[in-house]
């Protein structure tokens, strides 16, 4: 453990350039700092990391070795963009994340030397305390980011193998971006107090239905990008193989963009982020596995395909920023049905 350690709130600030925190934020570090269980709902991008990292970071023991903090993702983007605020901060802790599609050697190795931190999506993280035993009573926060997700995606028994599996959490935190959500039993939380700002989000956006005359958007959707012109946009898809079909009829009119969605191994996913944050492709064409978490700066335009009435929408997120100053320039279109 470093003995450079600082765990000032003002120092993690200044490191992070921020000037100061929001209401949402304010009221959760409060909150979570009296110990209590914490069921806190928040737009994505209104900053939900920072503001359980920050009084959760003032906690930590410098002469404990082992892991204090699990936290909890459902997905390996979010899993390391947590990681890298934490490391941000500057604070002197040990943070690692472990995700499916990262070596397991790897894994072996950063753990070897245990954090005081450690994130994960929940079927990497049980199988890492199958394999490698390491003492889970020093564990005494436990962090469910985004846990509707992970119920969504099906992490349900290794989430309760895993709480099962800790003795002596002493605070739960679990955070949401929507406010229709159901705390399940197994989570274990002791009258939790509720932080919810699900409604109050700040959304720097501009709203735009386009009707399109025909049942199949496709075609308006390309008139709607060509009017549009060069701009950095997601366009939202509900399912692969919808967005496979959109895929292909964008490349048939030599539109380039970047598929994204879970189907994918882990390094063509982490290729379409660089690719889309440096401006090679303009347009990421995604499943909801976008709409949280994700840290994507500059973005000038919103875009999403509708479903039909018997499938799931995706709602447009919130952005504003998720960790440092607001900096997102939105505009929502959804293609009418």
């Amino acid at each position: 453990m470093s003995e450079n350690i600082n765990n000032s709130t003002e120092s993690f600030l200044d490191k992070l350039e921020i000037t100061a925190l929001n209401p949402m934020q304010e009221k959760a570090s409060k909150t979570i700092q009296t110990k209590a269980d914490v069921v806190l709902l928040s737009p994505t991008g209104t900053g939900k990391t920072l503001a359980f990292l920050l009084p959760l970071i003032e906690t930590l023991d410098k002469d404990c070795e082992e892991i204090q903090i699990l936290i909890l993702v459902p997905s390996r983007e979010l899993a390391q963009q947590i990681e890298q605020v934490a490391r941000d901060m500057g604070s002197g802790f040990k943070v690692n994340s472990v995700y499916g599609g990262r070596s397991g050697a790897q894994d072996k190795i950063d753990l070897r030397h245990r954090p005081a931190i450690l994130i994960g999506t929940p079927g990497r993280v049980a199988d890492r305390i199958r394999r490698d035993r390491f003492p889970l009573q020093y564990i005494n926060t436990l962090v469910l980011d985004e846990f509707d997700k992970s119920l969504e995606i099906g992490f349900e028994k290794e989430m309760t193998e895993i709480i099962e599996s800790l003795p002596n959490v002493r605070q739960r935190i679990l955070t949401s971006a929507t406010s229709e959500t159901h705390i399940p039993r197994f989570v274990g939380m002791q009258r939790p107090v509720l932080i919810n700002f699900a409604d109050k989000g700040s959304a720097q956006l501009t709203i735009k239905t386009l009707l399109s005359p025909d049942k199949d958007k496709l075609d308006s959707l390309v008139k709607a990008l060509a009017y549009i012109g060069n701009k950095p946009g997601i366009i939202f898809c509900n399912f692969r193989d919808g967005l496979e079909r959109v895929s292909d009829y964008l490349e048939e009119h030599n539109i380039l963009h970047e598929p994204y969605h879970g189907g994918m191994e882990q390094m063509d996913r982490e290729r379409a982020l660089i690719k889309f944050r440096n401006g090679t492709s303009q347009i990421l064409l995604s499943t909801d596995l976008a709409a949280r978490g994700l840290d994507i700066p500059e973005i000038a335009i919103y875009s999403s395909l509708p479903p039909s009435s018997t499938r799931k929408r995706v709602y447009p997120p919130q952005w504003t920023n998720s960790t440092y100053e607001s900096r997102w320039r939105s505009l929502y279109i959804a293609l009418g049905w």
